[in-house]
């Protein structure tokens, strides 16, 4: 009994912890985006007066137009990639075909191929098809490449659902889209938030496509954006802050409204098969 205070005391003290190390990131983030240089040299490390607000005006100018770039391509990828896992998905979960299963593992060997042995078969394919330069560029690889794990995982929780539903669904005269309208999507929502949530922030935070294919400044994204903040020579380091808290302002927003669906997508991973 003199051992349970000490092991809950142990698992508060290791949570606060990781709580420490995850918010102290954001809190140096934050008081020195009201900082000019000189402040930070004297101070660095607690808020100091006067703050300066103007570092927020402007660094939006130099990242504001990049941040909706940069939320276009994630929506627009992440819908087109659980569009079409979702698809992929029912068919290897749903259907017997000759060859399925070994097609389905070959598309489970892309995820051990690495993205950079593929930059430059890829930068050919995009000047190519005359997509460089152009947020489609981004979007269409990126859907692609994010195939093979949504599927992956899809198709674990497409078999899980009773047969039973199906069945209903073809007595009514529907069709294979009807099954996953009605059936599929209602019972997989956590796990595709979950992947969303996934993708989105994959997108968020990509850095070498977008530097490798966008040319033009206006069509650039949200990280690239944020490297070009920095200078050659000097560092502004309150504007430089600034522009990293503007940039994690959606993900902070979208974790505070999705979390809910992500932990529930992450449970129903953690309890598949009982």
């Amino acid at each position: 009994m003199r051992g349970r205070p000490i092991r809950e005391l142990s698992k508060h003290l290791f949570v606060l912890g990781l709580l420490f190390f995850a918010f102290v990131p954001i809190y140096f983030m934050l008081e020195i985006s009201l900082k000019d240089n000189k402040q930070f040299a004297v101070n660095p490390w607690l808020p100091t007066m006067p703050f300066h607000w103007e570092n927020y005006a402007l660094a939006w100018q130099q990242i504001g137009g990049t941040i909706f770039n940069t939320a276009f391509i994630a929506i627009v990828t992440t819908a087109l990639t659980l569009v079409l896992a979702t698809l992929g998905a029912f068919f290897f979960a749903r259907y017997r075909v000759p060859g399925a299963r070994w097609l389905f593992w070959l598309f489970m060997a892309l995820m051990m191929y690495p993205p950079v042995a593929n930059m430059v078969p890829m930068f050919k394919l995009i000047t190519s098809l005359g997509l460089y330069n152009t947020h489609f560029a981004l979007i269409l690889p990126a859907t692609a490449a994010a195939q093979a794990f949504n599927i992956y995982v899809l198709r674990n929780f497409i078999e899980d659902i009773p047969q039973d539903l199906f069945d209903a669904v073809e007595i009514d005269g529907g069709g294979a889209l009807s099954e996953i309208r009605h059936v599929v999507v209602p019972l997989s929502l956590p796990i595709l938030g979950t992947l969303g949530i996934i993708s989105i922030i994959a997108q968020w935070n990509n850095f070498v496509a977008p530097l490798l294919y966008l040319r033009d400044s206006n069509l650039q994204t949200v990280s690239v954006a944020l490297m070009n903040l920095e200078g050659e020579y000097t560092r502004d380091w309150g504007q430089l802050m600034a522009g990293y808290m503007l940039a994690s302002l959606p993900l902070i927003a979208l974790f505070c409204f999705c979390m809910n669906l992500f932990v529930k997508g992450l449970s129903a991973g953690a309890v598949k098969g009982e």
